[in-house]
C-alpha cells in the first residue's frame, strides 16, 4: 500500500508490505538500482548508505520492545532519498508510521512547522531520523533504569528474579551494542561531509543538523557501553554474593554434621545388641546423655569461637 504526503514539489511516499507491482512502480518511475530493490525485498541487511547520481539509499537499524515489553528487537528502516522525494518502504519502525500520520494530519490543518519540515527532502530526512533518535533514547533510558533496579535490589530480591532480570538486560544491551556500532560509520558520513544532500548550502547548511543527529547517536552509544560495563560488574557481584551464600550454607551444614558425628558414634555404640557394663543401671542413661551434651556444648563453643576470630 502506497501512502503519500505531498507539499509543493516534495513527496513522502510511505509503502508498507510492498507488492511486486509496487516494486515495479519504483523501478519504472524512479529508476532505482535493481540491487536496492532486491535489498528492499530481503531482511537482515547491514546498515549502509548507497550513493547514486540522483538519489541515496539508506538502510538503518533501530530498536523497539516486543509485545511482552521486555525483549528488544531490531527493525530495519529503508529510505530512498532524492531531491524532491523521500520514500520509506517495507516493515519499517512504528515511529516512522506514526510520524507520517502526524504530518499528514498537521498538513491538513495548515501547521506551519510541518510545512517547514517538508520544505526539502534533507529536512524531512533529518526529522525522520531525529524522531527515531528520540524514541531510541527513551528506550535506552528504560534499559538504564533496569540496570539501576538491579543495582538497588541485588541484595534484597530473590535470586531467581535477579538472574532473570540480569539475563534479559544483558541480552538487550548486547543487542543494542551490536546494532549501534556499525551505524556510527554511516552517520559519520553525514557529519563529515561525504554525503552532500540536495539542499543548496547557501540556502540551508545541513551540516549542523547532521552533526546534531551524530551527537545524539554518539551519546546513546556511550550510554550503552556504560550500561554494558555496569551490568557485567553487577553480574559478577551477584555471582560472588550467591557463592558466598552457598559457602555460608555449606559451613552451617558442615558444623551440624561435625557436631552430630560423635553423637552418632556414641548412640551407635550403645545401640549394639551386646551386653555393656552398667547396662541395667538407670543412671547409665543419664551419664551417656550428659556425655553427649558435654560433647555438643564443647563443639558449639569451639566452632563459635573459630568463626568469630
Amino acid at each position: 500500500m502506497v501512502e503519500t504526503i505531498e507539499y509543493l514539489s516534495l513527496k513522502w511516499l510511505h509503502i508498507t508490505n510492498p507488492s511486486e507491482e509496487e516494486y515495479r512502480f519504483l523501478l519504472d518511475e524512479y529508476h532505482f538500482h535493481p540491487l536496492d530493490i532486491e535489498d528492499c525485498r530481503g531482511s537482515n541487511q547491514r546498515p549502509k548508505i548507497d550513493e547514486y547520481d540522483d538519489y541515496y539509499f539508506l538502510i538503518l537499524h533501530f530498536p523497539y520492545f516486543d509485545k511482552g515489553n521486555k525483549i528488544i528487537r531490531i527493525r530495519e528502516v529503508k529510505i530512498f532519498w532524492g531531491k524532491d522525494y523521500i520514500i520509506t518502504i517495507g516493515k519499517s519502525h512504528w515511529v516512522v508510521k506514526k510520524l507520517f500520520e502526524e504530518m499528514q494530519e498537521d498538513l491538513k490543518d495548515g501547521d506551519d512547522d510541518v510545512k517547514e519540515q517538508l520544505s526539502s527532502s534533507d529536512l524531512l530526512l533529518y526529522h525522520i531520523l531525529d524522531r527515531l533518535m528520540l524514541e531510541t533514547y527513551t528506550l535506552i533510558m528504560r534499559v538504564g533504569s533496569e540496570v539501576d533496579l538491579i543495582n538497588y535490589d541485588i541484595f534484597n530480591r530473590k535470586a531467581r528474579s535477579i538472574i532473570e532480570l540480569i539475563s534479559i538486560t544483558r541480552r538487550n544491551i548486547i543487542l543494542l551494542n551490536t546494532t549501534f556500532k556499525p551505524q556510527l560509520r554511516v552517520l559519520h558520513m553525514f557529519e563529515g561531509g561525504a554525503i552532500k544532500g540536495f539542499v543548496d548550502p547557501d540556502e540551508l547548511d545541513m551540516e549542523d543538523y547532521w552533526g546534531d543527529i551524530l551527537d545524539k547517536y554518539q551519546k546513546m552509544f556511550d550510554l550503552i557501553e556504560d550500561y554494558g560495563e555496569m551490568i557485567e560488574g553487577l553480574s559478577k557481584t551477584f555471582d560472588s554474593l550467591q557463592a558466598n551464600r552457598t559457602n555460608e550454607i555449606m559451613k552451617l551444614l558442615t558444623i551440624f554434621s561435625t557436631i552430630m558425628l560423635p553423637l552418632t558414634v556414641v548412640t551407635g555404640m550403645f545401640g549394639m545388641n551386646v551386653d555393656f557394663p552398667f547396662v541395667t543401671n538407670v543412671t547409665a542413661f543419664w551419664c551417656i546423655t550428659g556425655v553427649m551434651a558435654t560433647i555438643t556444648g564443647f563443639l558449639i563453643f569451639y566452632f563459635f569461637h573459630r568463626t568469630n576470630q
